[in-house]
């Protein structure tokens, strides 16, 4: 670490000091990071939770909803940071053909702030308050990069090795592999022609459900499409020259860690209070007990990045911030019946059981829940040879209108962890089949948000005691 670095590092001292007592002694910011993995619905829930505690109408669960007197969206404090559009995914969302919105592809903030009416025994003492929610915005697949800082190429290269023959894409990458001089002089068409390969193979991997599909941007590259940071793949054991295309595979891995993933940590995540990581569960069902597995060992990896642990005040005055509550949310819980939600909460809580004793044992409040941003189906009973069955109505992202039997979750957890596990090729006694809902058309009374299911309990975990 150079004098440039620490003089960079002390003024970042300095400036997060202010901005924390300020913070803690006038009007308290609560940061709020919102991630999750592809297709879990980060640009929903954002959306609907702002919505919703806009107008308060459908959040019951929130105790104390009753002392916000006002809510309302007002500019972030970061200036170089995107805003989220909130105001456009609301459209989709709620619009005459209601659609889901682009997702996260990059990071972006968004304010929305409280007066909130004093409470308590000295409640008639004190006057109204503020209170500022700043909600960042995230890809989960950025968040994966974080487990490579403390990882040598060498070590990344393994893990990645050990797994990428059985997954989509994985062959074709290992066959340019075995076909390039990693001792021969770098060229930069050299470094391609293995780069796209294994680029193809996150992609694919992606898209088959598999959740540890590192480097994450190799997948959102965004302004750093084509750059040499993007440009290396994992190599077998070696020693390579002093030039050559090995050594420079090796070079670029460590540029990335120091130009990419640092910064990202340093400027937005290591600053997180509150955080949801958002986890398509049935999604990870539905692709197959590997899947599933891949999904476990990501998430308790994960968590090592958060740094959990309670902040006393002395602590966050001197910016020493810890992650104090995280909420792991299984999304799409309106794909089930209500009568299988407790048991996707319950297999959700299991799944990451190894990530959530981890915060535990290190002083942070976690829970797992089963939720929906936005409902998109409703529920009905529909008979079937004579039997009643809970079914749920709701319009496909074809335009289709269906109402279809869902299918039941198993009632203990161990009946999918175990198989997947054991790496079981797939399901023995069920297939766990997902639809894909489109949003309802809604109309929307005053002093109500969009519906939902259970997004008043996760506002109250994670907000609850701030207001």
């Amino acid at each position: 670490m150079g004098l440039s670095d620490l003089a960079d590092g002390l003024t970042r001292s300095l400036e997060g000091l202010g901005a924390s007592v300020s913070e803690t002694l006038f009007e308290p910011v609560i940061r709020l990071g919102v991630t999750g993995l592809s297709r879990a619905g980060k640009t929903v829930f954002i959306t609907s939770l702002v919505a919703n505690l806009l107008d308060r109408g459908r959040m019951p669960g929130l105790v104390d909803a009753g002392a916000i007197r006002a809510a309302f969206l007002q500019p972030q404090p970061d200036d170089t940071v995107p805003r989220f559009d909130y105001e456009s995914h609301l459209a989709a969302l709620t619009g005459p053909a209601p659609h889901w919105p682009e997702g996260t592809r990059a990071v972006s903030e968004l304010r929305l702030s409280f007066r909130v009416a004093p409470s308590g025994v000295l409640g008639g003492l004190r006057g109204m308050r503020t209170v500022h929610l700043d909600i960042v915005d995230y890809p989960g697949e950025w968040l994966l990069d974080l487990g490579l800082m403390d990882r040598s190429f060498a070590n990344w290269s393994a893990g990645v090795l050990a797994r990428i023959a059985a997954r989509p894409g994985g062959a074709k990458y290992l066959a340019a592999l075995g076909a390039a001089d990693l001792a021969a002089p770098f060229t930069e068409p050299a470094a391609k022609a293995l780069a796209e390969p294994f680029t193809a193979h996150l992609e694919a991997a992606r898209a088959a459900g598999f959740s540890d599909c590192s480097p994450g941007r190799f997948l959102l590259p965004g302004e750093l499409a084509g750059s040499p940071v993007l440009t290396f793949a994992p190599l077998p054991p070696g020693e390579w020259p002093k030039g050559s295309l090995g050594r420079e595979m090796a070079r670029r891995y460590d540029a990335y860690k120091r130009e990419v993933v640092r910064p990202f940590f340093r400027d937005h995540f290591a600053r997180i209070d509150r955080q949801v990581v958002l986890v398509d569960v049935l999604g990870a069902i539905h692709a197959g007990p590997a899947a599933l597995e891949d999904l476990r060992a990501t998430m308790a990896g994960v968590l090592a990045a958060f740094r959990p642990g309670a902040s006393g005040f002395l602590a966050s005055l001197l910016g020493g911030k810890r992650v104090e509550r995280i909420l792991f949310a299984a999304t799409k819980a309106d794909h089930l019946h209500h009568s299988q939600h407790a048991r996707l909460a319950a297999i959700t809580a299991a799944l990451l059981r190894e990530a959530k004793d981890r915060a535990d044992f290190a002083g942070a409040e976690t829970a797992a829940m089963a939720i929906a941003s936005l409902r998109t189906t409703t529920e009905e009973v529909l008979t079937h040879q004579g039997a009643a069955l809970d079914a749920l109505r709701g319009r496909l992202t074809d335009g289709r209108s269906v109402a279809l039997y869902p299918g039941s979750l198993p009632e203990q957890p161990a009946q999918l962890l175990g198989p997947a596990r054991e790496g079981a090729p797939r399901w023995l006694d069920a297939d766990f089949a997902i639809m894909d809902f489109a949003p309802a058309p809604v109309v929307l009374r005053p002093g109500e948000g969009p519906p939902h299911i259970r997004l008043d309990r996760a506002a109250q975990f994670l907000i609850g005691d701030k207001i």
